[in-house]
C-alpha cells in the first residue's frame, strides 16, 4: 500500500476508525472524509482530514478535485459511510426517514464513485470497496427504507464492476451483520456484543480486497455473519 492515495468516506465512524487504521498500518496515503473530522482524530504522517458532506454532489465533486490537485491520482475508494433508522412499517415511514435512507445508503455512494472512476481508472491497480448489509440478501419487515437502499447500493457496485472491468478496475461491497461498535452498543445495550461482528475483521477483508493480490475479485457482495451458538 505504500505511496497508494485512499479516500475513505465515513473515516471517523465505529467502522471507519479501524478501516482508516488499518490502511495507515500498512503505509497508503489516507485522506479522511466525513462531515466531521479533524487531522487530529489519526495523528500520523500519511493522514489527511477532508470535511465533505456526501449527500451534496458539488461537495464531492470539489472534494475528489482536491485530491487530484494534491496528490495528482486515486487509487482506492474504500465507502464506509452509511446510516441506519428503522422500527416502522412502510406504511408509517415518513418521508425525512426515507430521504435519510436514501442519502445516507445509496446517494452518498452515487455521488462518490461518480466523482472517482474516471481517476480510478487511471490506476493501476484501481479499487472501489463498499460497505453494504447483510440485510440486503433479504427483506426485513419495519426495515424498508434502509433494506431497500442497501439492497440497491450492492447493485450499484455490482454495476461498476461490470463497466469497469475493461482497465482491470475492481468493485465489491461487503455485506456485514450487526457490528461491534459503540453506537450499535448504545442503541442495542441488551444485546449480546460477543456475537457481532468486529470492526478489525471488516477491515481486514476491505484491505485484501484492495490489494493487488485481489485483482480477480469483482462484483462480489461478501456477506460476513455474526457468531452462531
Amino acid at each position: 500500500m505504500n505511496e497508494k492515495v485512499v479516500l475513505i468516506t465515513g473515516a471517523n465512524g465505529g467502522l471507519g476508525s479501524s478501516v482508516t487504521e488499518a490502511f495507515l498500518l500498512q503505509g497508503a496515503h489516507v485522506v479522511g472524509a466525513s462531515r466531521n473530522i479533524r487531522a487530529s482524530d489519526f495523528p500520523h504522517p500519511n493522514f489527511e482530514a477532508m470535511i465533505v458532506d456526501f449527500s451534496h454532489p458539488d461537495q464531492v465533486r470539489q472534494a475528489i478535485e482536491k485530491i487530484m490537485a494534491s496528490h495528482g491520482r486515486l487509487d482506492i475508494l474504500a465507502h464506509v459511510l452509511g446510516g441506519f433508522a428503522g422500527g416502522q412499517s412502510i406504511a408509517e415511514t415518513t418521508d425525512a426517514t426515507w430521504e435519510q435512507m436514501r442519502d445516507q445508503n445509496l446517494t452518498s455512494a452515487f455521488y462518490v464513485m461518480r466523482a472517482s472512476i474516471p481517476h480510478l481508472r487511471k490506476s493501476k491497480n484501481g479499487r472501489i470497496v463498499v460497505i453494504g448489509s447483510l440485510t440486503a440478501r433479504e427483506p426485513h419487515a419495519n426495515l424498508g427504507a434502509y433494506v431497500t437502499f442497501k439492497t440497491a447500493l450492492a447493485t450499484l457496485v455490482q454495476t461498476a464492476a461490470l463497466e469497469n472491468a475493461d482497465v482491470g478496475l475492481t468493485a465489491n461491497v461487503i455485506l456485514p451483520a450487526t457490528m461491534d461498535t459503540p453506537a450499535n452498543r448504545k442503541s442495542m445495550s441488551d444485546a449480546d456484543f460477543s456475537k457481532w461482528v468486529q470492526t478489525k475483521d471488516i477491515a481486514d477483508l476491505v484491505l485484501y480486497l484492495a490489494d493487488e493480490r485481489a485483482a480477480h475479485i469483482t462484483g462480489a457482495a461478501i456477506a460476513v455473519e455474526g457468531i452462531h451458538v
